[in-house]
């Protein structure tokens, strides 16, 4: 069995309705390594009976397995608490939902994409600042220092940037660089790919990337300062007449 087919095989395996399912985390970023778990995630949708009644469903599903050396990790949330983390300037979310690699997708998952450009504000700014600050603090504190967290540092910047510039989700660290045009990164993208040999950084060239670090933190605030992005979502009614809309599919007993 192929990658596709094991993965396509986990979201089958499902226990409630999925509205999508894609990949995030290293594959999604553009520099996965040969031995990076696959990350799924997606929202799923509680049926009816476990949103009203007694017994509460699960709002988040999460597991982890390593299936013969495939590393498979899923997370999925409940359409209403994804809904609710969409309007809450959660950057996580939105790259998740606009993740090109998709594993499972339905209608209302297009038209969740549409929806969710409304939920996209100035203040998205402040998930990239903070993710930013701890990725680096987990790059510095490490000995030897590792070529990952400093590759996170950099695609979290530089989504942050291309979301204050264009309201747009970029996730991929490759495409982002198109425009950048950081040899630098174009170097510790080929050293990630090639493994666990080149996986770590000479402290010689620490330096320099703090300055790089601190430098794009000062463009993100420029982004941020100039940004036409509204500053508060305006999708939340067409959000939750859609969780309605869901929801009554699966009364009656309609599977996305």
């Amino acid at each position: 069995m192929n990658v596709a087919e094991r993965l396509r095989e986990e979201v089958d395996g499902h226990p409630y309705p999925l509205l999508f399912a894609t990949i995030s985390g290293a594959h999604l970023y553009g520099f996965p390594s040969p031995d990076s778990d696959y990350d799924l995630r997606g929202c799923h949708v509680l049926p009816v009976r476990e949103v009203v009644g007694l017994d509460v469903g699960r709002e988040t599903i999460e597991s982890s397995k390593d299936d013969r050396g495939l590393e498979l990790d899923l997370v999925t949330h409940d359409a209403r608490k994804f809904f609710g983390l969409l309007l809450r300037k959660n950057g996580y979310v939105l790259e998740q939902l606009y993740s090109p690699l998709v594993v499972h997708s339905t209608p209302e998952h297009e038209e969740l994409k549409a929806i969710a450009k409304g939920c996209v504000t100035r203040h998205h700014v402040h998930h990239y600042f903070g993710f930013a600050e701890t990725q680096w603090r987990l790059f510095d504190k490490e000995r030897p220092r590792r070529v990952k967290p400093l590759l996170y540092v950099y695609r979290v910047l530089l989504t942050g940037i291309h979301l204050m510039r264009t309201g747009g989700v970029e996730a991929n660290l490759v495409r982002l660089n198109e425009d950048a045009r950081l040899t630098h990164v174009d170097d510790l993208i080929a050293r990630k790919l090639a493994g666990p040999e080149q996986s770590v950084l000479n402290d010689a060239h620490v330096e320099f990337h703090l300055r790089e670090y601190e430098r794009l933190r000062g463009e993100m605030e420029a982004a941020f300062q100039s940004s036409t992005l509204p500053e508060a979502p305006t999708a939340r009614d067409a959000l939750n007449d859609l969780l309605v809309r869901l929801r009554m599919q699966t009364a009656a007993g309609l599977k996305s």
